[in-house]
């Protein structure tokens, strides 16, 4: 971050200065005084269980030049500048939006239902092999994890590309108003957090508050093989909405086209057709989903100039991270790997997981299955959906987890999967016992759930070793 000074920090927030320090700058910004770093400029939240006003004693003990509030009833530090605020999280943001525009950057702002992080981290790792690049840090994506990625904004940075999530009406449209796109991905529109939402028309619609602050100029890239995306694109188009479209998928309209797909058990190849051109693209990373996202970071960076040689070598440098679809082997075993994708799961993330394993070469194909969380009225067919493609794909085992992903079971069942292939329990302790006595020889484990699920409990003891012993 580029030091700012005390009288830029307080004019940029609306606030006043009730307490004069020693340092008339900062050279960062932290919300965690576990974190914080000598000059930082320390601004406490409030969340349901916490209020970091509690701790502006800390940070001005840890090093802080500056702190902010808007609870003047907590005690305020001393020898450090006060700035007081209406709302420090509102402070936050607006410091991040015109910490920004002090910058010559294009943003690329990411959000979909699945698949924004590893879009993004594509997305990134293609442009990296031109430019200066900023990109989200994992997933701080919602209206403090994108602020504080801004503020890790240089002077040589060129583009940021920034991930957006939301799980309700208006998130998004905080997140544009603090940074405004130049392009906007939109990865696909699914089913997750239709809780909240009630219908995917409601998703996209939130998701779409990411177009409020374009302009002419601007530019829209979307998945065209997900059914809202495509009657959109077909409307942005009619309607010549004074941005350009770019769509990518494996069907005819799409500018940027994948044919001739073929899985390998760590990595995916096609053809890439752009007009008259062709092109063959590989990945290091398994997964069909992963060629709508390498489409997408495609799309990106013809966009910007790039040229196709450039491009290619920045998805072969794309190597993923633990738990998206991170295969490894069994240590204690022969021919033995495991599909560690326990971030999070939803019903289109769970159906390509299941793919990745059902193309793996191997002896047994074992889906160690948990909760989907966050699906409301939809999670029972959801589940049973995931449960019939896991008996489609000619899973040999399904185990399920949780209250929610009996369904899971009850759909394989309905479609055919062997009684005796099919288990449920309750806690993950029930399955480290169950794979203590049952894995075998050219065996291929998926373990897959949402966060709240912890199934990463699961694949640190099959990490272990995985053994009996």
């Amino acid at each position: 971050m580029k030091p700012l000074s005390i009288k830029e920090i307080r004019d940029a927030v609306g606030g006043r200065i009730i307490r004069e320090g020693s340092s008339q700058m900062i050279t960062g910004v932290s919300t965690d005084t576990r974190t914080i770093q000598p000059g930082d400029l320390f601004i406490p939240l409030e969340g349901e269980r916490f209020d970091g006003h509690d701790y502006l004693a800390e940070a001005a003990e840890k090093g802080a030049a500056a702190v902010l509030t808007h609870n003047l009833n907590k005690t305020l530090p001393q020898g450090v500048h006060t700035i007081v605020t209406g709302n420090t999280l509102t402070a936050l943001q607006d410091l991040a939006a015109w910490y920004l525009k002090s910058f010559s950057v294009d943003v690329i702002a990411i959000t979909g239902s699945t698949g924004k992080t590893t879009t993004k981290d594509m997305v990134s790792s293609v442009l990296s092999r031109k430019f200066q690049v900023l990109k989200t840090q994992g997933n701080l994506n919602n209206e403090i994890g994108l602020p504080l990625t801004l503020f890790r904004l240089e002077p040589h940075h060129q583009i940021a590309v920034l991930e957006m999530g939301m799980s309700g009406f208006g998130e998004i449209r905080r997140l544009a108003a603090i940074a405004p796109p130049k392009a906007a991905i939109f990865t696909n529109i699914g089913i997750s957090h239709i809780e909240k939402l009630g219908s995917r028309d409601n998703i996209w619609k939130a998701k779409s508050e990411l177009l409020e602050h374009f302009h002419e100029g601007c530019t829209v890239i979307l998945n065209d093989d997900n059914d809202i995306l495509h009657r959109e694109a077909e409307m942005m188009m009619r309607d010549r909405v004074g941005c350009k479209v770019i769509r990518f998928g494996t069907g005819s309209h799409a500018e940027f086209c994948a044919t001739d797909i073929q899985s390998h058990e760590n990595g995916i190849s096609y053809t890439l057709r752009v007009k008259d051109e062709s092109f063959g693209i590989r990945l290091n990373v398994p997964g069909i989903h992963n060629v709508y996202n390498s489409l997408a970071a495609v799309a990106a960076g013809r966009m910007l100039g790039m040229e196709m040689q450039e491009i290619q070598a920045g998805l072969l440098e794309f190597a993923g991270d633990n738990m998206r679809l991170h295969i490894f082997p069994l240590k204690a075993y022969k021919d033995v790997k495991v599909i560690d994708d326990t971030y999070n799961a939803s019903p289109d993330s769970m159906q390509a997981a299941l793919r990745v394993l059902k193309d793996m070469e191997g002896h047994r194909k074992i889906a160690i299955l948990g909760d989907m969380l966050e699906l409301g009225m939809h999670s029972r067919e959801a589940h049973r959906q995931v449960g019939r493609f896991a008996a489609e794909c000619g899973i040999h085992i399904l185990a399920t987890r949780g209250q929610e992903s009996v369904w899971a079971g009850e759909g394989a069942l309905q479609a055919g999967m062997p009684s005796k292939s099919v288990f449920h329990v309750s806690s993950n302790q029930e399955i480290i016992h169950w794979l203590k006595n049952n894995i075998y020889e050219g065996d291929r484990i998926l373990v897959k759930g949402s966060r709240g699920m912890q199934m990463e409990e699961i694949v640190s003891f099959l990490k272990d070793g995985g053994s009996s012993e």
